[in-house]
């Protein structure tokens, strides 16, 4: 009997990587789709044994109606577009790629920081309609010796610190699930919320979106960051008010920020245009080795499901431990 592959919905050029991992399997379908809402979820995978899937919303309604689902699998690291939780009740397996973009993120997140920091993208666009003012950009203030406080501690955070280790950087660390031992291994410091937006001056956004974290970094977040500080945001849109951010930055009540998420994307009405945000399209994951290791890894670990095996990277606990 053939096992049936569904990618729900994908935006790479084409299934050439999945495709050469299932090929060499037996009795095993393939097929894409471009399903994103559970109801085209549905219609699309019906029969399904397996899902692929990138951006499309897994919820109880999918599970109930595909009662063949054997596993699921997210390209990337978060899963907050998967009930997780329904998963378990229907007893699938959800799997992610948890370690496929740790050079990409940290180093983008450097990258949108440097650019906010150095206002690249203003010189830029300012040479380009024929101006050459280097006191256009003013102020700008020594990057280094500052104060970093990072918001989430895994492993794309803890990266970054190594990255920046040449600048003499203060690290500040806020993660309620980490403990204070793991963070000063690293050479930081454990703070709370409120003291490390009172301190940093570059506040640096790794949490997971949970119901937690969901609008963490608020108003009143924001109105205790320094009028100096810089916020990036390479997690996820959702944990970061952005109406209150663009208030904020318009304010000058902190001094910009560096974008790679938002809470809708694309967005359906264009972002703030302010000189001191700079946007990438939800791109710090991406390279093209990160890209087919993501691809090949959780196509493989679906692969191996179906065919008998233990997840290689499951997000949720089946057995209740």
């Amino acid at each position: 009997m053939t096992d049936r592959i569904v990618v729900t919905d994908y935006d790479f050029p084409d299934l050439s990587i999945e495709s050469g991992v299932v090929d060499g399997a037996a009795d095993v379908e393939l097929r894409g789709e471009y399903a994103r809402t559970p109801d085209e979820v549905i219609e699309a995978a019906e029969g399904a044994d397996a899902l692929l899937v990138q951006y499309a919303e897994i919820t109880d309604a999918v599970f109930e109606a595909l009662p063949d689902l054997r596993a699921v699998g997210r390209y990337g690291i978060g899963v907050d577009s998967i009930d997780l939780d329904a998963a378990t009740a229907h007893g699938v397996p959800v799997v992610n790629v948890p370690d496929y973009c740790i050079e990409e993120v940290p180093t983008h997140t450097l990258a949108l920081l440097l650019a906010c920091v150095r206002k690249v993208p203003s010189y830029d666009r300012a040479i380009k309609g024929g101006e050459w003012d280097w006191t256009a950009g003013k102020p700008i203030r020594r990057f280094t010796g500052a104060t970093l406080g990072l918001v989430g501690f895994g492993k794309l955070p803890r990266r970054l610190i190594e990255l920046v280790e040449g600048f003499d950087l203060e690290i500040l660390v806020y993660d309620p699930y980490v403990d204070a031992a793991t963070v000063d291994a690293a050479g930081a410091e454990t703070v709370d919320l409120d003291e490390l937006l009172d301190r940093s001056r570059y506040v640096s956004v790794h949490a997971p979106l949970t119901d937690e974290t969901r609008g963490l970094i608020d108003a009143d977040a924001l109105d205790r960051m320094r009028e100096d500080a810089i916020l990036i945001n390479t997690a996820r849109g959702p944990v970061v008010d952005y109406e209150a951010l663009a208030v904020a930055v318009e304010a000058g009540d902190i001094a910009g920020a560096g974008l790679d998420v938002l809470p809708e994307e694309p967005p359906s009405t264009p972002p703030l245009d302010h000189d001191a945000i700079v946007y990438t399209p939800h791109v710090a994951f991406y390279s093209e080795e990160s890209e087919e290791t993501m691809r090949r890894t959780v196509t493989e670990d679906i692969l191996g499901i179906l065919g008998g095996s233990d997840p290689t990277n499951p997000v949720n606990d089946l057995d209740g431990n």
